[in-house]
């Protein structure tokens, strides 16, 4: 297990599925956490429930990553609970999946907004309050930017942004001893691929056949890659975008 005591982090979208995975898996380690939501609260202080009940420290944040004055009442939240944050996880993001034609000016909007905008406001945020001896920026992207696959052409290129603003602020924050990784998750079975119909029996069998691994992801699968990349264990770490897909591109 990797060693975060004595860590403060939030996770964006930290209430059920991979955030739910990532909060809980940096508890484990000892970080205190944040666990930010937008809307749903009963998902969010389950989260925090379950980590409590096994001994850790954290506490649920209502905030939009999409709006400044959210983001910044999130941090202020979050140090007058814990303490400056060292360890920031953009793990918020919404989807859909459509052919380009069918793609609105609406839908582009809000993709872009939660899941781009939303990364570039916390981690401004994150850079104003970060303690002076450094921290870690985790970003979640996705292996759709290795596989391209079609329907996928907004949300994959919010997550390219992503993936790209992480290679440039690893640059520009190293410096200040701050390191930006990013975690490219692969298919993950969740409420919400469940609901949005992406995870199903025929799913789960067709891409656990392609995948090497054999399996779906579970939301612990990519908690435990971000709990390491944020660990002292990848100091030497940054820049870098590590997918946690089972082996599928």
């Amino acid at each position: 297990m990797v060693d975060l005591n004595g860590r403060v982090a939030l996770v964006t979208g930290g209430g059920k599925g991979i955030g739910r995975g990532i909060a809980s898996a940096l508890a484990a380690g000892g970080a205190a956490v944040v666990v930010n939501y937008a809307a749903d609260r009963s998902s969010a202080e389950a989260t925090v429930a379950g980590i409590v009940g096994n001994g850790g420290k954290a506490v649920a944040v209502a905030g939009d990553v999409g709006s400044p004055d959210d983001v910044e009442r999130v941090f202020q939240r979050a140090n007058a609970a814990f303490g400056p944050v060292d360890t920031l996880v953009n793990n918020a993001g919404v989807y859909s999946f459509q052919p380009l034609e069918d793609i609105t000016p609406g839908e582009f909007d809000r993709q872009y907004r939660t899941n781009v905008l939303g990364v570039f406001l916390t981690c401004q945020a994150f850079v104003k309050q970060v303690p002076e001896d450094g921290g870690s920026i985790v970003n979640i992207s996705t292996s759709d930017i290795s596989a391209n696959s079609p329907g996928s052409a907004l949300y994959t290129s919010t997550k390219g942004a992503v993936t790209q603003l992480t290679r440039v602020l690893a640059n520009e924050l190293g410096a200040r001893n701050i390191r930006v990784n990013a975690v490219a998750a692969g298919a993950t079975d969740t409420e919400g691929s469940r609901a949005a119909g992406l995870v199903n029996d025929e799913s789960v069998a067709g891409v656990s056949r392609i995948t090497p691994l054999g399996r779906l992801g579970q939301p612990d699968d990519i908690g435990s890659a971000v709990a390491l990349l944020a660990s002292p264990d990848a100091a030497w770490i940054t820049g870098d975008v590590i997918f946690a897909s089972g082996g599928l591109r």
